[in-house]
């Protein structure tokens, strides 16, 4: 038998003795033997934060960026031979394509993300603030990334996406990894962690893999560690309360299996296109993965009328759902995957039944396609009822982590919210209705208590990616039972990885630090026009002092004829007593024309391609005939672009800040425009 191996400080290493032994979920063949006996473990953690963490740190976002790129664009070559190894964790192709296909995307997704951040390898986080009446003291906030490691322990259900999800949001932070799978399935986790270290295209200590315990790993972690944790809460509290994790204040994050629910809003008749897109969803959430998700539906409510209704179409849908070899192209719901997961569905669901009935599946029995059904992990789905939810509370209590759901009535919407609530916290609920009323009341009453909320309805069904479906631009976790924690979530995610830290100091101080120029920093005049510049020669703090124009009532009635705007405060002499101006005020997206015809140079052709819009902009003191404008054009911060052809011009994007002032000096209108801006390394003619 086949024995896997950790890849520690950059080797692989089998661990001492026979370990735990692997069986495949389908045919009850014994496959693996995993252990991490032996292994040192401090090493293992000092290995990721001098040699990987000090060479991720080094790089940039962009550079994170595509290197996760080139990562899924290597291992979306390698998926034919993943998907074989899935096929044995009991998987069928659909429930593996979330796991492979779905933990690639989010290489993808993350890679994408670094356009978000500057080529730094720092990132400035908000806005600045001025602290002083002389504005010379300001401050900002940065991110910078931990000195430390992340540590992932993960659950058996997803051994790939639970594995990339987190280490795309990690690497791009600047963070190395160190994963541990559940042992269970740890055998396609090995696969893929193989194919990445095979590579080459992470540095050396990016990643390290435990298949098998975790041994006294937690026992090293400092605080610039972050330790995350995918599974049960029981699990999880034990871990969050570790000694080291408390003494050293490590940043924890947990997702714990949930109760999630969904609710049939009583706007939904039987037969309705949402009624169909309620069951249709069920139907699917009790059995992808064979009802192995986090984020599963295993609490339905149906306002009381339509119960009966509800659990026979289910019970209709649920039927129609064959079950076997998820090799085979008819099955459509594989096996658990393993004998223990299955004693410890059935388990759960003797203590569900003490307050409910089956009223769909079988606790013994199960018709399978080209499988046999004592060796394999299968079980029935199995829909439940329970006619008096806030008495039996063991439904908003107890999780069978299989294909196993619960129906209970509601009589109000204020009962619906009430029975969502009772789970204690959640990953996820759905709600299926078309009365916006309806779904506003759910979304605001139960909000506190899920991670995220699905609103479904005929509208978005077709393109919805689902009640189950964790997104990597948005945050998945949930309070209370659900762990409290938050993972992915975009941006969001990224900064989980990373120090935020206050910065004070001189505006000239800050811009030099952050390279972003920040407002009352000193400029750098230059004979030279800043358009005149390609993207390279540009510096922070480029400025121009433009000259100077006034402006006439002709100015304005022209701009007001020329833009069909006429609104009386520009046009109508007799209609401003009792507002905030004196006289017609010029328009301000004329004060802005008329700045950017004083800054723009127009004498030449320039590396300046174009104008690529406006991040701010705000009037902040009315401009009337007679005024006399200038503005202070400042280089405020350069953003690198990546050829998406080859064809394409290298170039990259500026930020200016444009401050508009009158003829005492004070501003009128500010923003940040922004100029495509190219390169001199592709300068015409050369």
């Amino acid at each position: 038998m086949n024995k896997l191996e950790n890849f520690i400080g950059g080797k692989w290493i089998t661990g001492d003795g026979e370990g735990q032994t692997l069986f495949h979920a389908v045919t009850g063949e014994a496959l693996f033997q995993a252990s991490s006996k032996g292994l040192d473990f401090r090493a293992m953690a000092e290995y990721a934060r001098s040699v990987g963490n000090p060479a991720l740190r080094k790089m940039t976002f962009h550079k994170r960026g595509r290197m996760l790129r080139a990562l899924a664009q290597h291992l979306q070559k390698e998926l034919p031979q993943f998907y074989e190894i899935s096929y044995q964790t009991g998987a069928t192709k659909a429930d593996s394509w979330i796991d492979l296909e779905g933990g690639i995307g989010n290489l993808f997704s993350y890679a994408s993300l670094r356009r978000k951040f500057p080529n730094q390898t720092f990132a400035v986080d908000g806005e600045s603030h001025n602290l002083s009446k002389a504005s010379s003291f300001m401050g900002t906030h940065l991110l910078v990334p931990k000195e430390g490691v992340a540590i992932h322990i993960n659950a058996f259900n997803f051994p790939v996406w639970g594995m990339l999800e987190k280490v795309a949001v990690n690497w791009l932070a600047g963070m190395p990894a160190i994963v541990k799978p559940a042992t269970v399935t740890s055998f396609l986790t090995e696969a893929v962690v193989r194919s990445i270290v095979s590579s080459g295209i992470l540095p050396d200590g990016a990643l390290q893999l435990i298949c098998g315990s975790a041994g006294d790993l937690l026992d090293h972690v400092q605080s610039q560690d972050v330790v995350t944790f995918t599974g049960s809460a029981a699990t999880g509290l034990k871990l969050k309360s570790h000694p080291a994790i408390l003494r050293e204040s490590v940043p924890f994050n947990m997702e714990a299996d949930s109760l999630n629910c969904i609710i049939l809003g009583q706007d939904v008749e039987p037969g309705s296109p949402d009624w169909e897109v309620f069951i249709k969803e069920v139907r699917k959430e009790m059995t992808v993965k064979a009802g192995q998700k986090c984020t599963a539906i295993r609490r339905i409510f149906v306002p009381e009328a339509k119960m009966e209704a509800v659990w026979q179409a289910v019970a209709v849908a649920l039927k129609q759902t064959t079950i076997g070899n998820p090799k085979n192209d008819k099955v459509r719901m594989g096996a658990l995957a393993g004998q223990t997961q299955k004693s410890e569905v059935l388990e759960q669901v003797s203590k569900l039944l003490a307050g409910s009935q089956l009223v769909y599946g079988s606790l013994d029995s199960v018709e399978l396609i080209d499988a046999d059904p004592a060796k394999g992990a299968f079980i029935s789905p199995l829909l439940l009822v329970n006619e008096q939810p806030f008495r039996n509370t063991a439904s908003h209590e107890v999780e069978a982590f299989g294909p196993v759901s619960t129906i209970m009535p509601y009589k109000t919407a204020e009962e619906a919210v009430a029975l969502s609530r009772m789970g204690k916290g959640s990953l996820v609920s759905s709600i299926v209705t078309s009365n916006p009323s309806l779904a506003r009341d759910y979304v605001l009453g139960a909000g506190p208590w899920h991670g995220r909320i699905l609103v479904l309805n005929q509208a978005c069904a077709k393109e919805s990616t689902g009640h189950g479906s964790p997104l990597p631009l948005l945050v998945h976790g949930g309070p209370g039972r659900a762990g409290g924690g938050e993972e992915m979530g975009g941006v969001r995610g990224v900064k989980h990885y990373m120090q935020r830290v206050a910065v004070q100091g001189s505006p000239d101080m800050i811009t030099a630090i952050t390279q972003v120029y920040q407002a009352g920093a000193a400029g750098k005049e230059d004979r030279v026009h800043p358009f005149r510049k390609y993207f390279e020669e540009l510096e922070i703090g480029d400025q121009l002092l433009t000259g100077k124009r006034t402006v006439t009532e002709a100015d304005i009635v022209n701009f007001a004829n020329l833009s069909w705007d006429h609104f009386y405060a520009h046009t109508d002499h007799t209609s401003l007593e009792g507002t905030l101006f004196e006289k017609p005020v010029a328009h301000g997206y004329f004060v802005l024309s008329a700045a950017a015809g004083l800054f723009v140079d127009s004498s030449a052709k320039g590396p300046v391609l174009l104008n690529y819009g406006i991040d701010e902009l705000r009037f902040v003191k009315p401009v009337y005939a007679g005024s006399t404008i200038q503005v202070r054009f400042t280089c405020k911060e350069k953003i690198e672009q990546e050829k998406k052809l080859d064809t394409d011009l290298l170039k990259g994007i500026v930020k200016w800040m444009v401050e508009v002032m009158d003829e005492t000096g004070e501003q009128v209108a500010i923003a940040t425009i922004l100029t495509m801006v190219q390169k001199k390394s592709d300068e015409p003619n050369k």
